[in-house]
C-alpha cells in the first residue's frame, strides 16, 4: 500500500509535475466533452485537419513570444469557418475543402519554420506535445478557454444535439443549423488548441475522439456518454503522465497509448460480456 502511494504522490514533489497534471486533467475534461459532438457527427476528419492547419499560428506565437495557444486560436477558429465557408459556398465536398486547407496551411507553418531558424523552436515539441514544459500562465489561460467552452456548450446543448442528430428536423423548425455548426466548429477548434500542448498535432485527434467513443460504447444515451468521457480522459491523460515520468517516454505519445488502451479493453469487455 505504501508503495502504491508513493508512486502516486512522488512525482507531485516536482513543479513541473503539478503543473503538467493540471493541464492534463483539464484536457482530459475538455476533450472527452467536445468529443462526443464530434463523433456522433462525424467530424473527426476535420478535427485532424484544424489540428495539422493551425502550425502557422502556433510558430507566430513562438515568434512574437506569445504563448503558442493564444496566437493559434483566432486562426484555428479562421480555419473552422474557411472549412464550413468552402464547403457551403464553392460547391467543393466538406472533405476537398478540409484537404486544401489542411495541406497548404501546414506545409505553410513548416516554411515558417524553415525561415526562422534564429528563433529556438522544437518541431518535436509542437508535432508531439510537451506537457511538461507548460507554465502558470499556460494553466491559467488553459483554465479559461476550458470555462469558457463547457458555459457555451451548456447554453446551446440542445440544439447541438438536436441539428446533430436530426439537421433536416432542426432547420424545418427554425434553428439556424449554419450558424450551429460554426459555433461547433469553433469551440472544436479552441479545444484542439489547447490540447496541443500536451500531445501535439499529431496526435491530439486521439484525445479528441478515443475517450468520447470508449464513453459511446459503455453509454445507453448521449448524456451518460458525456459523462463518462471526461473521467476516462482524465484517466487516460494521468496514466500517460505517469508513464512518462516512470519510464521516462514522451509525455504526448503515452497519453495517446493510455486513451487506445482503455477503449482497447471496453471493446474486449463488452465482446466478453455478449459472449
Amino acid at each position: 500500500m505504501d508503495n502504491i502511494i508513493n508512486l502516486l504522490f512522488d512525482p507531485l514533489q516536482y513543479g513541473f509535475m503539478l503543473r503538467a497534471l493540471a493541464v492534463s486533467i483539464l484536457i482530459g475534461i475538455i476533450c472527452p466533452v467536445i468529443g462526443s459532438y464530434v463523433v456522433i457527427r462525424g467530424l473527426a476528419f476535420m478535427g485532424d485537419a484544424i489540428a495539422h492547419a493551425i502550425l502557422p499560428g502556433l510558430v507566430i506565437g513562438f515568434l512574437i513570444g506569445v504563448s503558442p495557444v493564444v496566437s493559434a486560436i483566432p486562426v484555428g477558429i479562421l480555419i473552422a469557418f474557411l472549412i464550413g465557408y468552402l464547403s457551403r459556398k464553392t460547391g467543393l465536398s466538406e472533405d476537398t475543402s478540409i484537404g486544401i486547407l489542411f495541406a497548404g496551411l501546414f506545409a505553410f507553418g513548416l516554411i515558417l519554420l524553415s525561415l526562422f531558424k534564429s528563433v529556438r523552436i522544437n518541431l518535436s515539441d509542437i508535432l508531439l506535445g510537451q506537457v511538461l514544459g507548460v507554465s502558470q500562465n499556460d494553466i491559467m489561460i488553459t483554465g479559461l478557454l476550458v470555462i469558457i467552452v463547457l458555459i457555451t456548450l451548456i447554453a446551446f446543448h440542445k440544439e447541438l444535439v438536436f441539428a446533430g442528430f436530426d439537421p433536416q428536423g432542426a432547420s424545418i423548425i427554425g434553428l439556424p443549423t449554419n450558424l450551429l455548426d460554426y459555433l461547433l466548429l469553433g469551440l472544436t477548434a479552441v479545444v484542439i488548441v489547447i490540447s496541443i500542448q500536451a500531445v501535439g498535432v499529431i496526435l491530439v485527434m486521439a484525445m479528441l475522439v478515443t475517450p468520447a467513443a470508449t464513453a459511446y460504447l459503455l453509454a445507453r444515451n448521449f448524456k451518460i456518454m458525456m459523462l463518462i468521457g471526461p473521467i476516462i480522459g482524465i484517466i487516460a491523460t494521468s496514466l500517460g503522465l505517469y508513464s512518462s515520468f516512470y519510464w521516462n517516454i514522451p509525455s504526448g505519445p503515452a497519453m495517446t497509448l493510455a486513451t487506445v488502451a482503455l477503449f482497447t479493453l471496453t471493446v474486449v469487455f463488452k465482446r466478453m460480456i455478449r459472449n
